[in-house]
């Protein structure tokens, strides 16, 4: 009998503020997720879990409540990640319960889910210490037989963008040499970059995330912000280890002009 896909939705940098007004770069963040779980509502109804891959908040732990308040009584688990702009003790503390779990990991079916810690205190950078990628490797080591898709915050690769290669993953070869070692992992999604990104290394998806705020305008050398409207992902993880995915945007994508 053939096994249904793993189904997971993937909202990134919501960036929100205790005031349900506050905005980021011209973008009310609150009202845009909102309107992004509203656009996402039936893919929520019956995916297997919700990935919340960093900077929940702008530096201000007051977004926290925005978060429980609109995930509180999802069906599914909410994996969260901590971003650079994210204040991990506050996030700890009000996103203590279920349907919440920060980092760690998960089965579903032939696949396993692990969350990677990837925040660095005082930069806007990202690493992986030692502890943590050493629970990388146990946990791949531990499921040889169920394909594995990893989330973090930081891109591992660059972006095309200077500005934003300068506080992206800072030691992105650990975690690949991790990652070589274990044939069985198929995929890599992560947020931090507030644009699409949907490459292969090593036979290996690699995934950036567009934002359910502002965008950044790719391969720019300085800060740029692009006109797009917000977004979220979904995913199917099949169980031949296949990866369905696709970006959804709140409006069409304008034009490009000529």
């Amino acid at each position: 009998m053939k096994q249904a896909p793993i189904r997971l939705v993937q909202f990134t940098d919501l960036h929100l503020y205790g005031d349900p007004a506050g905005q980021l770069r011209g973008v009310a963040t609150l009202p845009a997720l909102e309107s992004a779980l509203a656009a996402a509502r039936t893919r929520l109804a019956t995916c297997d879990a919700v990935l919340l891959t960093g900077d929940l908040v702008q530096d201000d732990p007051g977004g926290y409540a925005h978060v429980r308040r609109l995930f509180a009584d999802s069906p599914a688990p909410v994996y969260c990640l901590p971003g650079n702009h994210d204040q991990v003790e506050a996030m700890q503390v009000a996103l203590n319960a279920t349907p919440f779990q920060i980092c760690g990991s998960a089965v579903f079916g032939r696949w396993l889910l692990v969350m990677m810690d990837s925040y660095c205190h005082g930069t806007a950078s990202g690493r992986i210490t030692a502890a943590e990628l050493a629970r990388l490797e146990a946990a791949l080591a531990a499921h040889p037989d169920h394909h594995a898709l990893v989330c973090l915050h930081h891109h591992p690769v660059p972006s095309g963008s200077r500005w934003l290669d300068n506080v992206g993953l800072s030691n992105p070869d650990a975690l690949f040499a991790t990652l070589d070692r274990h044939p069985q992992v198929r995929g890599l999604v992560w947020g931090h970059v507030h644009q699409l990104h949907d490459t292969l290394r090593n036979g290996v998806r690699l995934l950036g995330t567009p934002a359910t705020s502002a965008q950044f305008k790719p391969a720019s050398d300085d800060f740029q912000i692009d006109d797009l409207p917000p977004g979220y992902r979904w995913l199917e993880l099949h169980a031949d280890g296949r990866i369905e995915t696709a970006a959804c945007w709140l409006d069409p994508p304008p034009t490009p002009s000529a």
